[in-house]
């Protein structure tokens, strides 16, 4: 049967869809606005900042009449920067290589001068640390240098990185001229060669250089190194500051240790036992070689033993490259810095302490943020005197008098700078150039040469990574035993 109201139903229906189709022709009615159709907007590729200057070159004068005018130092490469440099190396804070370059090294470095003056440590250039640096500055700070037939003596033809093919070599030397007398006058080689365009760093060739101080001669009891700052800080027995070095600290893989150690012994230009079966394994080189002495060896010209087995602090090949490489877990130093460290270390005595994260130096030596606020606050005050004199070495007014300074130098210096009565009874005794002392204790350590001709046997599968597992004597090669040479601090190259 059909369905009884299926009529009403369909025109009720056809009802509504008539009024659907009128609605819109309803004048009254908003129509929806049209939309407009979607684009995507443009991708804006980043903009990377602009890369730092570099210099194309670089006079003497214009290192010695570079002035601070305010603010942090220029970016890239300048010779404002390179002037503050050699400073900060001859206050004691090392900036690692002079170069000229703003960056981690030179921002850690001032960082580390600030900690010491008791200001805040922003490691940013200001006026407070460009006063205290100009009682480092009262000798020229760039000098002429003739190439000897010595400086060109001794050298390899390359270096090469696999370690079987070190161990082949007789010596890890320079590879040339430039190479050495950068090292030694602590400045990075492509500087120098812009200091000197067109020098072929030959034996008879006059040359200019920087002038860093000559090496400390104090008593080092205690190390700090902090991973974080990436510096080591060596203090005497009084707490004093000595020096403060840029370091490489470890690594992810192989991170240097924890906690307090003792230095065991010192070893220059050691010679180096790779052992993959006890630390880390480079290349394809499964066994063990022994690699030659030399500055470009695998740690530099320098070792100092620590009490934790195959660990030291030694130098490094590449010293321009602290702060971008990594160690095995040792602590890596400029093979200068290094050198200096391990004449005033005293094995069985000094110690070594790594902190922990977190915790910096003037967290352990006892400055805080209060006195850095204070010692701000009275930069006028501490501007006028002259800083004290890095470790033993002369204080910088003893050294003015070996080189002439011109009057308009003398006049500004003097202004920033104290003479004392300690500096100028010294400057007599200095000017007599006396001969090197050297001091023996009483008690002379063993008198069997530093490095052994024969290394100590090893038990099988556990050779030691020379110097590490080694009995070392205390002494430094050529002196008597158990002796130290404390040298007359003459600035000259």
């Amino acid at each position: 049967m059909f369905p009884t109201r299926p009529k009403a139903g369909l025109f009720s229906r056809l009802a509504l869809t008539g009024a659907a189709l009128l609605l819109p022709l309803t004048p009254g009615w908003a129509q929806p606005a049209p939309t407009a159709p979607t684009t995507t907007p443009p991708v804006i590729a980043p903009v990377a900042p602009p890369k730092p200057r570099a210099l194309t070159s670089v006079t003497r004068d214009e290192i010695e009449q570079a002035q601070y005018d305010g603010g942090d130092l220029p970016a890239g490469q300048s010779a404002l920067t390179a002037k503050v440099q050699i400073l900060l190396d001859r206050s004691g804070i090392s900036p690692g290589v002079v170069d000229g370059w703003r960056g981690g090294m030179s921002e850690s470095a001032i960082k580390a001068f600030q900690r010491r003056a008791g200001l805040a440590t922003t490691g940013r250039m200001d006026h407070a640390v460009w006063d205290l640096l100009q009682g480092y500055g009262l000798s020229p700070l760039t000098a002429d240098y003739a190439i000897t037939d010595e400086d060109a003596a001794g050298l390899v033809d390359n270096i090469p990185s696999d370690y079987a093919r070190k161990a082949a070599m007789t010596s890890q030397g320079y590879t040339n001229v430039l190479e050495k007398l950068a090292e030694r006058f602590h400045m990075d080689e492509k500087f120098l060669a812009k200091l000197n365009p067109g020098a072929a760093f030959q034996p008879g060739e006059t040359i200019h250089v920087t002038l860093p101080a000559k090496p400390i001669r104090a008593s080092v009891t205690r190390i700090i190194v902090d991973k974080q700052t990436r510096r080591a800080a060596a203090y005497d027995a009084k707490g004093n500051l000595v020096a403060d070095y840029p370091a490489t600290v470890g690594s992810a893989d192989t991170p240097s240790p924890h906690g307090n150690h003792t230095v065991d012994a010192v070893a220059l230009n050691p010679t180096y036992t790779y052992n993959p079966h006890r630390n880390f394994k480079q290349g394809k080189n499964d066994r063990v070689l022994t690699i030659p002495p030399g500055p470009n060896a695998p740690v530099g010209n320098v070792w100092i033993d620590l009490s934790e087995p195959t660990y030291g602090i030694h130098g490094t090949a590449t010293p321009s490259q602290l702060f971008l490489n990594q160690s095995h877990g040792c602590v890596r130093l400029t093979n200068w810095d290094a050198w200096e460290l391990a004449h005033m270390v005293k094995p069985k005595v000094t110690t070594v302490e790594f902190l922990a994260p977190g915790v910096s130096i003037a967290d352990v030596t006892g400055a805080s943020p209060v006195v850095a606020a204070t010692q701000t606050a009275v930069t006028a005050t501490i501007a006028g005197t002259r800083p004290p004199a890095r470790g033993t070495r002369l204080p910088p007014q003893v050294l003015a008098a070996e080189s002439p300074v011109p009057a308009e130098a003398a006049a500004t210096a003097s202004a920033a700078a104290t003479i004392t009565e300690a500096a100028a009874s010294t400057t007599a005794a200095t000017v007599a150039a006396p001969a090197p002392l050297v001091i023996t204790p009483a008690t002379p350590g063993p008198t069997e040469p530093l490095v052994p001709a024969t290394p100590a046997p090893a038990s099988p599968g556990e050779e030691p990574e020379y110097p590490s597992d080694v009995g070392l004597p205390e002494t430094l090669p050529g002196q008597p035993s158990g002796s130290v040479t404390l040298y007359p601090q003459v600035q000259a190259p």
